[in-house]
């Protein structure tokens, strides 16, 4: 009996550090994830057009372009960031610029999905819909590179 608890206690001594350090290798990747691209790692900055703390903001990303899995990209992107996307799909017709529709009246909430994700700012209020922004994605929108978690 003596031996078994010494058994148990010698392998919660070595697992403990080793849990400890696999934690605090995942906090560091919140501020800037690695990525690679090309060969290289790339820094990947999710601080930028990051969602308020404490306001949930209702997203539907849309892609108005040829480009397959733009639309499930932008919505990782988003949620990565903090958005609640709610809805994505595709949108026709097609189009070149990528435009963030303002639906509930918040500039504020807009310019910052546009620094997340680039494009230009439209006001368009729609209270017939449960959304805040909608994303159309353009033909000009490209994919930053998706963080590596091996």
């Amino acid at each position: 009996m003596r031996r078994r608890s010494l058994f148990v206690v010698a392998i919660w001594l070595i697992a403990m550090p080793v849990a400890l350090a696999a934690c605090s290798k995942l906090d560091r990747r919140g501020s800037a994830a690695s990525a690679m691209s090309g060969g290289r790692a790339v820094r990947i900055d999710t601080t930028i057009g990051h969602a308020p703390a404490g306001v949930r903001i209702k997203v539907e990303v849309l892609n108005a372009s040829n480009n397959r899995g733009a639309a499930r990209r932008a919505t990782l992107l988003l949620r990565e960031r903090g958005y609640d996307v709610v809805a994505m799909g595709t949108a026709r017709p097609l189009q070149t610029p990528t435009v963030v529709l303002d639906r509930s009246n918040h500039p504020e909430w807009a310019q910052l999905i546009t620094k997340a994700i680039g494009g230009t700012v439209v006001s368009r209020p729609d209270t017939s819909r449960y959304l805040d922004i909608t994303v159309l994605l353009g033909s000009d929108w490209t994919a930053p590179p998706m963080p590596f978690h091996p």
